[in-house]
């Protein structure tokens, strides 16, 4: 894996980009005083609600509560992960996007990298124009034919042939000695004990592997006889490819749809391609391995409704319990997970030329929802007639209702249980390790002079050297004062912070929901009075701070008694204390 992306580059990226010009390109942004609104791209509205301040580089929706900076809006627009963002980014300002030297050695370059995509793309032409200039092309075609595909459908998903030559593409692309170990490299040629190399993929049907920005990454190949080996050969895993975090098929059903209202899940390629072919063309495909909390976690960032297909036996219900364990964690409010089985013998691919596209698209809109197929398994091999078998299923429903990130959703679950071992909804509830409602920040929060002291912070960066930065007040245990000790810190140690590069720093973190909602806090104070504002309620939070070491020292006094130095203090103290009182009437 590369290094991680220097902090002080993500700081300047931010600092040269306008998220207004970046959002104006792909929504339109209209003049609205001095900011800029739209109707939001990320829930259905009419009335404009989303807002996008130059000042902060921040965007706000006052409709759904979406958020953030320019990073976060590439990852939620363009549906891409945080390394991606960067790197769409980077690109529009023509910048190489730095890595941090790793453990594993020295990092490729941002042309390195690119030499390594460039590569790729080259195999995957030669694959194509194999499928049609090769003497087994005429073979392979009516294989392709015979299995429903269409010539435009092979185009679309770039299907090509690995030629069942020893080492044909080897020959072809690896014209200097930097180049055929690239290829070896990347896995698309071996090398034996002799040191002989040779194609990785030969005489195969090739399915080109595209990341989320449509290069292509690695390779699966078909066979097209039984007599040929395994039917799936996947690329190994390579300094570009990953298998548990990519997808085939979804970048081209994201180039499909404008927006993805459902992605269904399959087990393999030719699922994918034949399901297309007959128009439902919303498919993905794990790479050979089970369905990861990666993928889980990329699929509900592309889309709010993801249907699994399997199989009903054994193998298929295993495959589907691990895909929902791995779902789980990602059920936020209007989140939707269901759950295919097929007929014994079936898969989509032959499923769907049976039947068409109408009655396969009918199942899916039969599909089992997520709660069903989890206490199925749940209950399959205990007997809940009886306490122990009770017992048994609410020790294992619990941890995993837990994981579920709505509250609504696990209301719901709680309520199936409560039904199924003879509890009230509030006994469950109680044996929750943490509720959901301790756990989520509401919405709407009382604004405190903490808050209120945090909210200037962020919203206006510079306001940090206005008051002294005073490192030992975190000893007093207010809420909040050690982030806002933070805050301040770093926007002292940058002083051209906005407030999308403070945000940033703290992505992160687990304060970064309540950072993001004091961003948007409209607090009404005129430019004018800003400093004044700040240094009054960093003054109140100061006078808690002192109130609270007096009461601890006056406290001590009367049970240990006070040193010489610590009788000093209380008197400092106590004059410091009525002397602000005073200056403030």
């Amino acid at each position: 894996m590369a290094g991680k992306i220097p902090r002080q580059f993500i700081d300047d990226l931010l600092a040269r980009l306008d998220i207004v010009e970046l959002i104006d390109g792909r929504i339109g942004l209209k003049k609205a005083g001095k900011d800029y609104q739209a109707c939001c791209p990320f829930h259905n509205e009419k009335t404009p609600s989303f807002t996008v301040s130059r000042d902060k580089q921040f965007y706000h929706c006052f409709g759904c509560g979406a958020n953030g900076n320019a990073i976060s809006f590439v990852m939620d627009y363009d549906k891409l992960e945080f390394v991606d963002a960067i790197e769409e980014l980077a690109a529009l300002l023509n910048l190489d996007v730095p890595r941090e030297q790793g453990n594993n050695g020295p990092q490729r370059s941002q042309a390195e990298r690119r030499s390594d995509y460039d590569l790729m793309q080259q195999a995957a032409l030669y694959y194509q124009h194999q499928l049609k200039q090769h003497p087994n092309s005429n073979q392979v075609i009516e294989y392709i034919k015979g299995r429903g595909l269409s010539g435009e459908t092979a185009k679309r998903f770039q299907i090509g042939y690995a030629p069942s030559e020893w080492d044909a593409l080897y020959r072809y692309l690896g014209k200097t000695k930097d180049l055929q170990q690239q290829l070896v490299d990347l896995k698309l040629a071996s090398e034996n004990q002799q040191q002989r190399r040779y194609d990785f993929f030969r005489d195969r049907l090739m399915f080109p592997i595209r990341d989320k920005r449509g290069r292509v990454i690695a390779f699966g190949g078909r066979v097209m006889s039984s007599e040929q080996g395994p039917k799936y050969l996947n690329s190994p895993e390579t300094r570009i490819f990953h298998k548990g975090f990519e997808l085939y098929g979804l970048y081209e059903a994201k180039q499909a749809h404008q927006k993805l209202t459902q992605v269904l899940i399959v087990e393999g390629y030719m699922d994918v391609v034949a399901l297309a072919e007959k128009g439902i063309d919303y498919a993905v495909a794990a790479l050979g391995t089970a369905t990861t909390s990666e993928h889980m976690q990329t699929l509900f960032r592309t889309t709010d409704l993801v249907i699994c297909c399997y199989d009903g036996d054994r193998a298929g219900r295993d495959a589907a319990w691990r895909a929902l364990e791995n779902a789980l964690q990602y059920l936020t409010h209007g989140k939707s997970l269901r759950f295919v089985f097929l007929p014994d013998g079936e898969d989509p691919d032959s499923l769907v030329q049976k039947e068409g596209k109408m009655a396969f698209e009918q199942r899916l809109a039969n599909a089992q929802d997520y709660s069903a197929v989890l206490f199925q398994k749940l209950t399959q091999d205990i007997d809940i007639t009886n306490d122990a078998g009770k017992a048994k299923l609410m020790s294992e429903a619990l941890p995993l209702i837990e994981k579920v990130p709505s509250d609504f959703y696990q209301e719901l679950l709680i309520e199936k249980l409560a039904r199924f071992i003879g509890k009230t909804t509030e006994q469950l509830t109680k044996k929750l390790t943490t509720p959901r409602q301790q756990q989520n920040i509401e919405r709407k929060f009382k604004v405190t002079p903490m808050r209120q002291a945090i909210g200037l912070l962020i919203q206006h960066p510079s306001l940090a050297k206005e008051v002294d930065h005073l490192p030992e007040l975190a000893e007093m245990g207010i809420p909040g004062i050690e982030l806002f000790l933070r805050l301040q810190k770093r926007c002292i140690d940058h002083p051209k912070y906005s407030t999308a590069q403070l945000l940033e720093a703290f992505r992160d973190s687990e304060e970064l929901e309540i950072l993001k909602k004091l961003a948007a806090w409209p607090h009404n104070i005129r430019d004018e009075a800003l400093i004044k504002q700040f240094q009054q309620t960093f003054q109140f939070i100061e006078d808690q701070c002192l109130n609270i070491r007096l009461e601890t020292l006056l406290m001590k006094d009367k049970t240990e008694g006070l040193d010489s130095n610590e009788r000093q203090e209380v008197v400092l103290l106590t004059t410091a204390l009525k002397r602000r009182a005073t200056i403030a009437e």
